[in-house]
Protein backbone atom coordinates (compact mmCIF):
# COMPACT_ATOMS: atom_id res chain seq x y z
CA UNK A 1 0.00 0.00 0.00
CA UNK A 2 1.52 3.42 -1.11
CA UNK A 3 1.14 6.29 2.03
CA UNK A 4 0.87 9.89 0.45
CA UNK A 5 1.72 12.71 2.44
CA UNK A 6 0.23 16.45 2.01
CA UNK A 7 1.45 18.65 4.82
CA UNK A 8 -0.21 22.49 6.03
CA UNK A 9 0.87 24.84 7.94
CA UNK A 10 -1.04 28.64 8.38
CA UNK A 11 -0.17 31.23 10.69
CA UNK A 12 -3.30 33.00 11.98
CA UNK A 13 -3.14 36.09 14.56
CA UNK A 14 -5.85 34.51 16.87
CA UNK A 15 -4.62 32.78 20.57
CA UNK A 16 -4.44 29.00 20.06
CA UNK A 17 -7.55 28.66 22.35
CA UNK A 18 -9.49 30.58 20.08
CA UNK A 19 -8.06 28.65 17.10
CA UNK A 20 -8.57 25.62 18.66
CA UNK A 21 -12.37 25.95 19.54
CA UNK A 22 -12.79 26.78 15.78
CA UNK A 23 -11.81 23.62 14.78
CA UNK A 24 -12.61 21.39 17.57
CA UNK A 25 -16.48 22.16 16.28
CA UNK A 26 -17.36 19.35 13.64
CA UNK A 27 -20.06 21.54 12.16
CA UNK A 28 -17.41 24.41 11.11
CA UNK A 29 -15.86 21.92 8.80
CA UNK A 30 -18.75 23.17 6.10
CA UNK A 31 -17.40 26.29 6.35
CA UNK A 32 -13.92 25.38 4.99
CA UNK A 33 -14.86 22.61 3.29
CA UNK A 34 -15.30 24.21 -0.85
CA UNK A 35 -19.29 24.00 -1.61
CA UNK A 36 -19.12 21.48 -4.80
CA UNK A 37 -18.01 18.63 -2.23
CA UNK A 38 -21.15 18.83 -1.11
CA UNK A 39 -19.96 18.37 2.62
CA UNK A 40 -22.67 17.36 5.39
CA UNK A 41 -22.89 15.90 8.70
CA UNK A 42 -24.91 13.34 9.50
CA UNK A 43 -24.70 13.02 13.21
CA UNK A 44 -26.84 14.54 15.41
CA UNK A 45 -25.73 17.54 16.95
CA UNK A 46 -24.26 18.71 19.28
CA UNK A 47 -21.56 16.55 18.67
CA UNK A 48 -18.60 16.41 21.95
CA UNK A 49 -15.20 15.91 20.29
CA UNK A 50 -13.04 13.95 22.32
CA UNK A 51 -11.12 10.41 22.47
CA UNK A 52 -13.08 8.16 21.11
CA UNK A 53 -16.03 10.14 18.89
CA UNK A 54 -16.93 9.09 16.06
CA UNK A 55 -18.58 11.36 13.36
CA UNK A 56 -20.64 10.50 9.57
CA UNK A 57 -20.33 12.72 7.00
CA UNK A 58 -21.63 12.93 3.18
CA UNK A 59 -18.81 13.94 0.98
CA UNK A 60 -18.37 13.95 -2.99
CA UNK A 61 -14.91 13.94 -4.02
CA UNK A 62 -14.88 14.01 -7.31
CA UNK A 63 -18.04 13.69 -8.16
CA UNK A 64 -18.87 10.49 -6.40
CA UNK A 65 -20.94 10.83 -3.05
CA UNK A 66 -19.86 8.85 0.19
CA UNK A 67 -20.38 8.00 3.42
CA UNK A 68 -17.04 8.55 5.33
CA UNK A 69 -16.82 8.09 9.00
CA UNK A 70 -14.45 9.03 11.08
CA UNK A 71 -12.64 8.90 14.84
CA UNK A 72 -11.02 11.27 16.86
CA UNK A 73 -8.27 9.10 18.21
CA UNK A 74 -6.15 11.55 19.33
CA UNK A 75 -7.79 14.92 21.63
CA UNK A 76 -5.04 17.20 23.19
CA UNK A 77 -6.83 20.88 23.46
CA UNK A 78 -5.67 23.44 22.71
CA UNK A 79 -2.60 21.29 21.14
CA UNK A 80 -3.83 18.53 18.74
CA UNK A 81 -6.08 16.25 17.92
CA UNK A 82 -5.99 13.63 15.08
CA UNK A 83 -8.98 11.88 12.98
CA UNK A 84 -8.60 8.28 11.25
CA UNK A 85 -11.33 7.08 8.79
CA UNK A 86 -13.40 4.23 9.84
CA UNK A 87 -15.29 4.38 6.62
CA UNK A 88 -14.70 6.33 3.22
CA UNK A 89 -13.11 6.67 0.21
CA UNK A 90 -9.62 6.37 0.93
CA UNK A 91 -8.00 2.97 1.98
CA UNK A 92 -6.53 4.72 4.79
CA UNK A 93 -6.52 8.09 6.38
CA UNK A 94 -4.77 9.36 9.49
CA UNK A 95 -5.16 13.46 10.18
CA UNK A 96 -3.02 15.25 12.86
CA UNK A 97 -3.92 18.61 13.64
CA UNK A 98 -1.60 20.42 15.87
CA UNK A 99 -2.11 23.86 16.82
CA UNK A 100 0.76 26.05 18.42
CA UNK A 101 0.78 29.53 20.06
CA UNK A 102 3.94 31.77 18.67
CA UNK A 103 4.79 35.45 19.72
CA UNK A 104 2.93 36.61 16.16
CA UNK A 105 -0.38 33.98 16.77
CA UNK A 106 -1.47 30.11 16.26
CA UNK A 107 0.30 27.96 13.78
CA UNK A 108 -2.22 25.58 12.08
CA UNK A 109 -0.54 22.61 10.92
CA UNK A 110 -2.45 19.76 9.14
CA UNK A 111 -0.28 16.13 8.35
CA UNK A 112 -2.65 13.72 6.39
CA UNK A 113 -1.22 10.37 5.25
CA UNK A 114 -3.31 8.50 2.84
CA UNK A 115 -3.51 5.49 0.71
CA UNK A 116 -5.69 4.75 -2.12
CA UNK A 117 -7.63 1.55 -3.15
CA UNK A 118 -7.13 0.12 -6.37
CA UNK A 119 -3.17 -0.87 -6.42
CA UNK A 120 -1.57 0.89 -9.24
CA UNK A 121 -4.87 1.93 -10.90
CA UNK A 122 -5.11 3.83 -7.30
CA UNK A 123 -1.54 5.33 -7.98
CA UNK A 124 -2.92 6.95 -11.14
CA UNK A 125 -5.54 8.32 -9.72
CA UNK A 126 -3.54 10.15 -6.95
CA UNK A 127 -1.82 11.77 -9.85
CA UNK A 128 -4.31 12.65 -12.05
CA UNK A 129 -7.31 13.90 -9.40
CA UNK A 130 -6.59 13.17 -5.64
CA UNK A 131 -3.78 14.84 -5.16
CA UNK A 132 -4.62 18.09 -6.87
CA UNK A 133 -8.34 17.92 -5.37
CA UNK A 134 -6.92 18.01 -1.93
CA UNK A 135 -4.52 20.76 -2.75
CA UNK A 136 -7.49 22.22 -3.90
CA UNK A 137 -9.26 21.48 -0.73
CA UNK A 138 -6.48 23.15 1.85
CA UNK A 139 -6.49 25.91 -0.34
CA UNK A 140 -9.70 26.90 -0.28
CA UNK A 141 -9.72 26.01 3.40
CA UNK A 142 -6.78 28.14 3.78
CA UNK A 143 -8.56 31.22 2.67
CA UNK A 144 -11.06 30.57 4.28
CA UNK A 145 -9.63 30.62 7.70
CA UNK A 146 -7.63 33.70 6.77
CA UNK A 147 -11.21 35.52 6.27
CA UNK A 148 -12.73 34.04 9.22
CA UNK A 149 -10.37 34.90 11.61
CA UNK A 150 -9.41 38.42 9.74
CA UNK A 151 -12.75 39.39 9.79
CA UNK A 152 -13.29 38.57 13.69
CA UNK A 153 -9.95 40.64 14.29
CA UNK A 154 -11.30 43.45 12.29
CA UNK A 155 -14.66 43.06 15.12
CA UNK A 156 -12.04 43.29 17.79
CA UNK A 157 -11.01 46.67 16.86
CA UNK A 158 -14.27 48.01 16.93
CA UNK A 159 -14.66 50.60 20.13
Amino acid sequence: MKIYRLEKTQLVKKPVGEVFAFFERPENLAKITPPALGFKILTPGPIVMQTGTVIDYTIRPLGFSWHWRTLIVDYNPPMRFVDVQLKGPYKFWHHTHTFLETDKGTLISDRVSYALPFGFPGQLVDILFVKKQLEGIFEYRRRVIDDLFAGKEEADDVP
